[in-house]
């Protein structure tokens, strides 16, 4: 099936967030590619309510959210932290769990997760697996969208290692490294390249959607 549009350099494309960390690893991923991005925060735009059960689900809500207000093309991600031995917890609500009343706090999400992991009695390194997804949303103002999804499995760590990255990044040390992403450069984080799998969640979302959506000169 043929995809919704094919992006050009110089085009303008709104990435429909107000995360200051997901936008930074957006514009790391596309630097090479020569697009102009919007931010929704740059706009001033509503922060939907993300009612969804599913990363799909809730990229869909925030990207056909933004196009529809601002009659751009809108590109929206959802991810999270899926761990196996709290029955892939948190998931869709991994930013729930770092909520506290003063605004969301990554170090006190990390610290629900391991609590979590020690209840469910996965102390030893292979219970402690677990996955990030990401999911991205390409939406049309007129309604039309097309889906790209990203995963890297890895190990949960305790204590969390690290001050690169965003959010749960420092307690997740993905397969193949020693390493966790919180002590990772972005540059070896964000790797993609056409004809290779990256290795973040998001940057394995990202190569399908460079491949599915951007024109190839």
């Amino acid at each position: 099936m043929a995809n919704l549009v094919r992006l050009k350099r110089g085009t303008r494309l709104l990435i429909a967030t107000h995360n200051a960390g997901k936008l930074t690893e957006f514009r790391e991923l596309f630097t090479p590619l020569g697009l102009v991005l919007i931010s929704a925060k740059d706009l001033g735009l509503p922060e939907p309510d993300e009612t969804g059960t599913t990363f799909i689900e809730n990229a869909s809500i925030k990207a056909h959210a933004a196009a529809k207000a601002a009659g751009m093309i809108a590109l929206a991600d959802d991810s999270g932290l899926a761990v196996d031995a709290i029955g892939g917890q948190p998931g869709v609500y991994t930013a729930n769990w770092a909520e506290t009343p003063t605004g969301r706090n990554f170090a006190i999400g990390m610290r629900r997760v391991e609590d979590a992991l020690q209840a469910a009695g996965a102390t030893s390194p292979g219970l402690r697996k677990g996955a990030f997804h990401a999911t991205l949303c390409l939406a049309d103002p007129d309604g039309r969208d097309d889906i790209y999804e990203g995963k890297v499995t890895g190990t949960l760590v305790w204590p969390p290692r690290g001050e690169q990255g965003h959010g749960f990044d420092p307690m997740f040390m993905p397969d193949g490294f020693d390493i966790t992403f919180g002590e990772m450069p972005a540059s070896t984080k964000h790797s993609w390249a056409p004809g290779q799998v990256g290795l973040s969640h998001r940057a394995r979302a990202f190569g399908k959607f460079v491949e599915g959506a951007i024109e190839q000169s």
